[in-house]
């Protein structure tokens, strides 16, 4: 009887246990983040053109607004859309976006009403750009 409480041939498989268990935690909170990271980058893509498509038009108007609606189709987000002017913007004008975006991250599905830690975190993406238009 002493001999098998002194024996340590089992305790490979807790060790074992626990490690696995650590790496599904990690493998889950990296599934987890990662849609936030895409959505991230998308939005600081989506800033970038919408500045883009102002400084060739020189315009903050119906032309930005078109390219906007173009790239939600394409990226599947929409996000709130602030200028820091609208209008005609002349030669060398600076002149800013915003876009926010909010969405869920958590472990829950999107089919799953009571989605398991998930919380809103809103993504904001700034963009600066100058006119290339002079304007009489």
């Amino acid at each position: 009887m002493k001999k098998l409480l002194k024996s340590r041939r089992g305790e490979g498989y807790f060790d074992v246990v626990i490690v696995v268990l650590v790496v599904v935690m990690l493998l889950a909170l990296i599934l987890a983040a990662a849609p936030v990271v895409s959505a991230k980058i998308q939005l600081d893509n989506y800033a970038d053109e919408l500045v883009r498509e102002a400084e060739i038009s020189g315009r903050i108007g119906s032309e930005t607004s078109s390219r906007a609606q173009i790239l939600t189709e394409k990226t599947g987000i929409s996000p709130e859309i602030k200028w820091s002017r609208t209008g005609k913007v002349q030669l060398n004008q600076e002149f800013t976006v915003t876009c926010t975006y909010k969405m869920d991250i958590g472990f829950g599905g999107q089919k799953l009403p009571p989605k398991f830690g998930s919380f809103p975190i809103t993504l904001t993406s700034k963009a600066s750009g100058k006119s290339e238009v002079y304007w009489k």
